[in-house]
């Protein structure tokens, strides 16, 4: 057993899709969750930044002592390179190749589609995990950039005519494809998850990349014997780069929890 929190981070709000899995599935861990909300969003920065960002992210967490680290970013996810994640001193997860490996297991005709931020689209990583697992794979791609605009800014109705509309018109390509499977690749999505599985029909089955790396890191505490043994009263700890206050507010629709009180403002040192 071990008592040590479980690390979890993302360029801003949407891995609190990925903390609230996995405060379901492991209800007695702590969780420390990092947010860097003051160089949000990932998704449009060059490579290097992005690479830059998530490994002091990774730092960050390790500083605080954590067992294990959850990548909920699909952005950071899909840029850091396997030799770095390898050599961390604590077991890593990233949402890309969990989701990817859920994809390739649920698609029955070998025709997936990918929603995800620009960098993760222009980086071919579900691409290239997916590849391995179905030789069959039919893939098509569609950045989403609007989708975390509106999204935070609460417009979450299935019924919303804007997030309606944006669904619609990034959805068509997909759609058009004849996915039977699709991977909401920003931990953002899930939101939205209704206006999705709406326009894209019954026929098509959604995999949540926050759910599947939660999934993944339980499966590897498991293996390595790293759970805590408590089966309740886990505590969520929040950390944000910039004001917490606009991250209470929006955190608590992603959390479906008041989060006031309980967030440390943390300034990362370039």
């Amino acid at each position: 057993m071990d008592n040590r929190p479980i690390g979890v981070f993302d360029s801003g709000l949407g891995g609190l899709t990925g903390v609230r899995e996995l405060a379901k599935l492991l209800p007695g861990e702590d969780i420390v969750y990092f947010g860097d909300t003051a160089r949000t969003p990932y998704g449009s920065r060059s490579r290097d930044t992005i690479l830059r960002y998530g490994k002091q992210d990774i730092e960050f967490l390790l500083s605080k002592g954590v067992k294990a680290i959850l990548c909920a970013c699909n952005t950071v996810s899909s840029t850091l390179p396997e030799t770095y994640t390898d050599a961390l001193p604590v077991p890593f997860v990233g949402v890309v190749r969990a989701a990817a490996a859920a994809a390739a297991a649920r698609s029955a005709s070998g025709r997936i589609g990918i929603i995800a931020t620009a960098a993760t689209v222009r980086s071919g990583s579900y691409e290239a995990a997916i590849r391995p697992l179905r030789a069959d794979a039919r893939l098509t791609a569609q950045a989403c950039p609007l989708f975390v605009p509106v999204i935070e800014n609460g417009y979450l109705d299935r019924r919303n005519p804007i997030t309606v509309t944006l669904a619609r018109e990034y959805l068509a390509p997909i759609r058009a494809a004849g996915v039977d499977t699709l991977i909401l690749g920003c931990t953002h999505y899930p939101l939205i998850a209704g206006t999705i599985a709406d326009e894209m029909g019954p026929g098509v089955t959604l995999v949540d990349s926050g759910a599947e790396g939660a999934l993944a890191l339980r499966r590897l505490l498991e293996e390595r014997d790293l759970l805590c043994g408590r089966v309740q009263g886990g505590n969520l700890s929040f950390y944000v780069s910039d004001s917490g206050e606009n991250f209470a507010e929006i955190g608590a629709l992603f959390l479906g929890r008041d989060l006031s009180g309980g967030i440390h403002p943390y300034t990362l040192l370039e």
